[in-house]
């Protein structure tokens, strides 16, 4: 019975001090008015993984701790009462779902199923370590084994994480996606060039146009997520100071500038421009007329480290 009221007694100082952190720390109510401002925030499509491999920041912090803060439950409940695993986990969700929810409605949080995926993977590392060595006679050699239980499971996690998290990509030319169009940058043999006094050697690709026409470059960027492009813009000095680049995804202009724009801002662009894209599009076309050229046009995309 002793046995029974002290973890009775952990039970409720645990769960208090994790309703605090949920409902006041981290300046929760100091950002009372924000959460007010944002309204009724439900985020119910994972955004992220769980817990990546340590990185030793606050965003890692925070989310080991929304793990690891969990697994005691996993552990005290049980011990409380005989649940099997079925039965321990759906309470545990009823219970995680209606914080989160009622942490929305007043607004001291979000209501975020990142957080409700990362407290339920920490309840079911619990309760695999109180399966794993919290039995009646408790041991050193079966809380040994819980710990390295604990600790595996944390592993996996990170691991099964990286596996499906997606980072920056390392740039890439632009003209190694898919062209769907007769016209294609110099990629052999680029000619070098001055722009404002300055030896331009452009290292894997050169946009241009030669006469009165408009030059059309068009390529499929469909599947790709986050895409930032990057690029050199300019007019050599040994060609008149006229042109223009227009670029296009799925009829949405993201980027234009024309000698006018060049001359105004020839003090303080900086090379390279980068332009991201906010939105998945299915192609992407650049327009140049006049003597503008880019070069060494390329891109980052979001992908898993194994693409």
């Amino acid at each position: 019975m002793k046995k029974r009221n002290l973890i009775i007694m952990i039970t409720i100082l645990y769960t208090g001090l994790i309703l605090y952190f949920m409902f006041f720390g981290f300046n929760r109510l100091d950002r009372y008015e924000d959460y007010k401002s944002y309204g009724y925030e439900f985020l119910l499509i994972p955004s992220g993984v769980p817990l990546n491999f340590p990185r030793f920041t606050f965003s890692w912090l925070y989310d080991f701790g929304n793990i690891a803060a969990f697994i005691p439950f996993g552990i005290l409940l049980p011990l409380l009462n005989q649940f099997d695993y079925k039965k321990f986990i759906g309470w545990f969700m009823i219970v995680i779902l209606g914080l989160e929810t009622i942490q929305s409605l007043v607004h001291l949080g979000t209501f975020d199923v990142n957080d409700i995926i990362s407290n339920t993977i920490g309840a079911t590392i619990g309760y695999v370590v109180y399966k794993v060595g919290f039995t009646s006679n408790l041991t050193l050699k079966k809380l040994i084994a819980s710990s390295l239980s604990a600790i595996i499971l944390l592993v996996c996690v990170m691991i099964v994480s990286e596996v499906l998290d997606k980072r920056v990509s390392p740039a890439q030319p632009l003209h190694t996606i898919e062209e769907i169009t007769e016209a294609k940058p110099l990629t052999n043999d680029v000619p070098t060039f001055t722009v404002g006094g300055n030896k331009i050697e452009p290292q894997f690709n050169l946009y241009s146009n030669k006469g009165n026409t408009t030059k059309i470059y068009t390529n499929t960027i469909e599947d790709k997520e986050e895409l930032t492009f990057f690029l050199n813009i300019g007019i050599p000095d040994q060609e008149e100071f006229k042109g223009e680049v227009t670029i296009i995804t799925d009829g949405n202009v993201i980027f234009q500038k024309n000698e006018v724009n060049l001359k105004e801002e020839s003090e303080t662009i900086e090379m390279p421009l980068e332009i991201p894209l906010y939105y998945e599009a299915k192609k992407m076309t650049i327009m140049i007329t006049g003597n503008i050229k880019l070069w060494d046009v390329g891109f980052t995309e979001l992908k898993h480290w194994w693409e």
